[in-house]
């Protein structure tokens, strides 16, 4: 009885002993513990030394560089791959923060095209206090390009799309994506894997370090937001400030991928519907004659019925096609609303760009395909496939068909690719998103964004613990390239880690028929105002 009441004793000590320790180590500080983790977040990883040259052709002073980054993080033997950066140096070299690094989404986007947008767009002291770095991610633009469909399989492939929902279109979407899978895994299938977006954000810290920060400055727009979201998740505490501008919500987009599609249709039709009504009403608009809506319908089928062929009688252009043009040109907001009015009446003649080969997107949709599905699982299952597919063109009648049933392009037309994606998905991330022990983190979304939804921002803004949510209340993709009121918060963000106050909102969306003035430096003009004023 004694011996066994020692034996007890021993024991309860030693589980108070074990439970002790195990508490000390989860309440170690988060800054604590990834301080110990190695840039990149995994060990063995050597940080990459660039070598920064004037850029060829003299492009506009700006400097160039390569780093060589691990092709799987998590097994080194593989390899590595060459990540192309462009910078501007910093002007004002006496208050230098450190570098921002821009990316401006896709996935597909080039980041290092990104650095002159982001130098001319922004007021100049971004520029003066940054050096203004962009790194095209692995597999997009010149970090070796993801290469699926060429330009004639591409066009090749739009010649049987259709922009309404026609007998057999399940079918041909399923087919269409086996053959864009195929070309994608026998012209890239030993880089598919590693394009996801946590290997992204392991480069991203590494280039920091290898840039001489020891915290990360980021502006990300769009597909830009998710790579910023991912990063906060890898590591919080590296954080300076990250402004993300026109967010995903990064659980639906990861982890519920028909959710978050089906929201991107309805945002998209929304937007044609409010350019529409606006024609409808608007002296301005040379489409339609008074009855946009007839004429947008007759347009598209007729270019169903009859397309517009080449010399020697090939497809070029077709309903389908003309849909996908406006759809990336309603990403201009009100502004771009002329334009796209002047296009559809040249459209009617069978003339100007909304009749061009959708061809030479080529390459941009194997890089946003090729990305997203290696970010996200849509779950088996042909009839489920099926189902949501015929959801998502209910309330997306004139732009859903070609997204649901056409060949893989952009963004939420991947159902069909990404459930039978043919490569493993070893660099997903699928959380957690709350970015715990960040720094805050600025979120901006517009209310008629037609890529992203808003509520995608009020979401991100309410999932990370330190988000601040921005609301810019107008038409078009991110607050950045529309409103004024949203680029001074977000340089007041940046530069001083000053945050707009409260739920505060920008009001200043452009009227269809003006062009958007450059802003000043910490411009009083367009301030942003707390809701309710």
């Amino acid at each position: 009885m004694v011996r066994l009441r020692h034996q007890c004793r021993a024991a309860a000590a030693g589980v108070i002993l074990a439970a002790a320790l195990l508490l000390a180590a989860v309440t170690v500080p988060v800054s604590a513990a990834e301080e110990a983790l190695p840039p990149g977040g995994l060990p063995g990883i050597q940080i990459p030394s660039l070598a920064w040259q004037d850029c060829p052709h003299n492009d506009n002073g700006l400097q160039c560089a390569t780093a060589q980054v691990p092709r799987d993080y998590r097994n080194l033997g593989r390899g590595s791959l060459s990540l192309y950066l462009k910078r501007h140096l910093a002007t004002d070299s006496a208050h230098r923060i450190g570098s921002l690094f821009v990316n401006p989404g896709g996935p597909g986007g080039s980041a290092a095209d990104f650095v002159s947008a982001v130098v001319g767009r922004l007021p100049a002291e971004v520029a003066s206090r940054f050096d203004i770095v962009g790194f095209d991610p692995r597999g997009v633009a010149a970090s070796g390009q993801v290469r699926c469909m060429t330009v004639q399989e591409t066009q090749q492939a739009w010649v049987g799309a259709s922009a309404s929902v026609q007998p057999g279109a399940f079918e041909r979407g399923q087919r269409a994506a086996e053959q864009f899978n195929a070309a994608c895994q026998m012209r890239s299938g030993d880089l598919l894997p590693y394009l996801g977006t946590e290997y992204v954000a392991r480069d991203m810290d590494l280039l920091r370090a290898a840039v001489g920060d020891k915290k990360l400055n980021y502006f990300g727009v769009s597909f830009g937001t998710f790579i910023g979201t991912v990063y906060a998740n890898l590591f919080p505490t590296r954080i300076r400030v990250m402004a993300l501008d026109g967010a995903y919500d990064p659980e639906a987009y990861a982890n519920n991928p028909y959710k978050y599609d089906y929201w991107q249709y309805v945002a998209v039709e929304g937007a044609l519907y409010r350019f529409l009504d606006w024609c409808a009403y608007s002296p301005d608009c040379p489409f339609g004659h008074g009855d946009p809506v007839a004429a947008y319908d007759a347009l598209v089928s007729d270019l169903d019925d009859n397309p517009v062929r080449d010399a020697h009688g090939d497809v070029v252009a077709n309903g389908a096609t003309l849909t996908y043009h406006v759809m990336f040109a309603l990403n201009g907001g009100t502004p771009g609303w002329p334009g796209i009015a002047e296009d559809l009446s040249a459209a009617q003649q069978r003339g100007g760009s909304y009749v061009d080969s959708i061809a030479s997107k080529s390459n941009f949709f194997a890089a946003n395909v090729s990305v997203e599905c290696a970010d996200r699982v849509y779950p088996a299952g042909e009839l489920l496939l099926h189902y949501h597919l015929a959801l998502t063109t209910v309330p997306a009648p004139r732009t859903g068909p070609v997204a649901a049933y056409g060949p893989p392009g952009y963004d939420h037309s991947h159902a069909n690719a990404c459930q039978q994606w043919p490569a493993e998905r070893a660099s997903r991330y699928a959380g957690p998103w709350s970015a715990h022990g960040s720094a805050p983190i600025l979120v901006v979304g517009t209310t008629g964004d037609p890529d992203t939804p808003y509520q995608d921002a009020v979401t991100l803004a309410a999932t990370l613990e330190n988000g601040h949510l921005l609301t810019f209340v107008g038409e078009g993709h991110s607050g950045f390239a529309h409103s004024r009121c949203a680029r001074a918060a977000e340089v007041a963000y940046l530069i001083d880690l000053t945050l707009p106050q409260g739920e505060a909102r920008c009001t200043d969306d452009p009227p269809a028929h003006h062009s958007i003035p450059q802003p000043s430096a910490r411009s009083a003009v367009g301030r942003a105002l707390p809701v309710g004023r």
